[in-house]
């Protein structure tokens, strides 16, 4: 192919597409969304120019490492206590395992377990498995 036909060939083409997009111009859907968009271009430049602040704001402190650190540090703060209550109840339920292993094997009476009812622990235990419960059952009673 001669590079006059190629020449031809791409402004052949261009046309093609040039007519493609004034057919597309010419619908009058297409003519009432390019008057509404216009219509809405202060806003619309507006909304960009807040996006890009926001995307410029985000991307420096996504690589500032003062920054980075500081967020480290703040997650570690927020989530050491839990870490350490999490620890805490773990090492309580293994050690009381071991007790249940190593004592007596004999089994918990009546009067044991009235002695036990008394315990200020057992007594809040009682009392949120009992709130826990109702709310079950009232989500239960909801959903039917």
């Amino acid at each position: 192919m001669s590079e006059n036909q190629q020449e031809v060939a791409v402004t052949q083409e261009a046309t093609k597409e040039s007519r493609d997009v004034l057919d597309q111009l010419m619908k009058p859907e297409v003519q009432q969304s390019l008057t509404v968009l216009v219509e809405n271009l202060p806003k619309l430049t507006e909304m960009v120019t807040l996006m890009t602040d926001a995307y410029d704001v985000a991307r420096s402190l996504a690589t500032d490492p003062v920054f980075i650190g500081d967020m480290k540090s703040s997650m570690g703060e927020f989530v050491k206590p839990v870490t350490e209550s999490a620890k805490g109840l773990a090492s309580a339920a293994i050690e009381a395992n071991d007790r249940v292993q190593t004592t007596d094997t004999g089994s918990v009476g009546l009067f044991g377990l009235l002695k036990m009812l008394k315990d200020p622990n057992v007594q809040k235990t009682l009392r949120f498995s009992q709130a826990f419960l109702d709310i079950l059952n009232e989500r239960q009673r909801e959903s039917k």
